[in-house]
């Protein structure tokens, strides 16, 4: 199982994910991204953060 924190990469956000891969993370993540951040485009860089704060339960 993967776990991220949306606040290891956006400090005033309390939104944290649980799944079983790296992909449903990131999938998971850029809808949060685009519906409670206003993100439309996910940058690069910002996968590569999500990316590195990853962690395995």
């Amino acid at each position: 199982m993967k776990q991220f924190a949306c606040g290891d990469v956006v400090p005033s956000c309390g939104r944290t994910f649980a799944a079983p891969t790296e992909d449903d993370i990131l999938t998971a993540v850029a809808g949060h991204a685009r519906d409670d951040h206003g993100l439309i485009d996910t940058p690069a860089s910002l996968v590569d953060q999500v990316r590195a704060a990853i962690r395995t339960a």
